[in-house]
């Protein structure tokens, strides 16, 4: 394999289709209703060519541009920069997906920023302009060097913090904001152990803080009853996600007093991002596990986000691209941090890209397998007619039973159906 050879785009295309969603999808502090499929092509000068898949989440890319500027104006200017960034492509000879990004990340930032005329834009409404297009570069860079497996693609570097093989993969069911409490329930009897709850609800903190406690009560008492054989006490357990929106450690640390004080304290898992990322306070004494994930755009963020006490670093392959989140998470495992992976609400084939890098993390703590997030099939309309763009839709490592995808050889085999065509979005273009 000619790992240095060179590969020049030629020809680049974009589309998008957008996918309604069941009900508006709550988190900091505000509320989606669709969600932009982005679909991109690259073409080399061998002929040779690829197609990406990403998906826009504006409120979780930029909070402020969202409400700025609105869903649909917001969509259309991440996709805009998009495709200002196929153009520039075309100029940037690259030998692999990592340095192609490295390389062009300086100019994606500057235009970023011009585009949305917004000089303070989040990084990660960069990051996630980007997803389609690295997707495209990592399966065109396995093409020009015919490699088939996503294990032959993942860089020397890496591969020892990539080195796990899980036969097993815990799925966080997500509660956003307005989820009616019967259909938590409903997930619990059909097996789902592990309840990913939306925190920082819209309003002031004392109005988020408030309802935060209120809505962790009812559901604490809606699944007290139900047992799993995934624990060590047989009880579910819960994560949490602020996306950042409480100010202070302070504010957070009532909400925990209160976990502690109706008993679901012991069942916290993991804490996402509680407090907003210009936060500096320390947290190394705060008694359950928090992750960091909008405020680690890259390795060294995560090294400075466990410093400041954080004891998980949450990957997102599907929202920062793979081509960061494996940097991110070689820093986490040579720190002895582990990692899980989050949800952007991503189709179903993106789920497979995004397991193929959870399963590879070490197992995570207390629940002895990976952890991952997938939240489409509670919040898309036509999740049903989504999964059947999927090459592999029939296999039964895309099926969550009980709460837990299963992956056997054939998962590992063809890598989740990951380098197969999928002939719904490629007819889009």
């Amino acid at each position: 394999m000619e790992k240095d050879r060179t590969i020049q785009i030629i020809e680049t295309d974009s589309a998008f289709e957008i996918e309604k969603l069941i009900r508006p999808f709550g988190f900091k502090g505000a509320y989606l209703t669709e969600l932009w499929q982005i679909v991109t092509k690259l073409r080399a000068s061998s002929s040779l060519e690829s197609i990406g898949l990403s998906n826009q989440s504006i409120l979780y890319g930029d909070a402020d541009l969202f409400i700025k500027y609105g869903e649909t104006k917001g969509n259309a200017l991440m996709y805009a920069l998009t495709n200002s960034t196929l153009n520039l492509i075309k100029e940037t000879p690259f030998t692999h997906p990592i340095s192609l990004q490295e390389k062009i990340f300086p100019d994606l930032i500057s235009s970023g920023k011009s585009i949305t005329n917004k000089a303070d834009l989040h990084i990660n409404f960069i990051l996630n302009s980007y997803v389609g297009i690295d997707h495209a570069a990592w399966l065109l860079f396995a093409a020009e060097h015919g490699l088939e497996t996503f294990d032959a693609l993942i860089p020397a570097p890496y591969q020892s913090a990539l080195s796990s093989k899980s036969d097993r993969l815990a799925v966080m069911f997500q509660i956003p904001y307005g989820m009616p409490l019967e259909q938590i329930k409903e997930a619990a009897q059909s097996g789902y152990f592990v309840f990913k709850i939306k925190t920082g609800y819209p309003g002031d903190q004392q109005t988020m803080l408030q309802h935060d406690q209120e809505r962790l009560t009812q559901i604490h008492q809606a699944l007290q009853a139900y047992r799993t054989p995934h624990t060590k006490d047989g009880k579910v357990l819960y994560t949490m996600d602020a996306n950042g929106r409480y100010e202070k450690k302070e504010t957070f640390l009532k909400y925990l007093q209160h976990a502690e004080s109706i008993g679901a304290a012991k069942q916290i898992l993991l804490y996402e991002e509680p407090l907003m990322e210009s936060n500096e306070e320390d947290i190394s004494d705060v008694p359950i596990r928090i992750g960091a994930d909008e405020s680690v755009h890259d390795e060294q963020g995560a090294i400075v986000a466990i410093q400041k006490g954080y004891r998980a670093i949450i990957l997102k392959g599907i929202a920062k691209t793979l081509s960061m989140s494996i940097k991110i998470a070689k820093a986490a495992w040579e720190k002895g941090i582990p990692c899980a992976c989050s949800d952007l609400t991503v189709n179903p084939i993106l789920v497979d890209w995004h397991k193929n890098l959870a399963c590879r993390v070490l197992p995570f703590p207390d629940i002895g397998m990976g952890l991952i997030e997938t939240n489409g099939d509670v919040n898309y309309i036509n999740w049903e007619k989504m999964c059947t763009y999927h090459p592999k839709n029939n296999a039964n490592w895309t099926k969550i039973k009980q709460g837990v995808f299963y992956l056997n050889e054939d998962f590992y085999a063809t890598s989740g159906g990951i380098f197969e065509s999928a002939e719904h979005y490629s007819s889009l273009l």
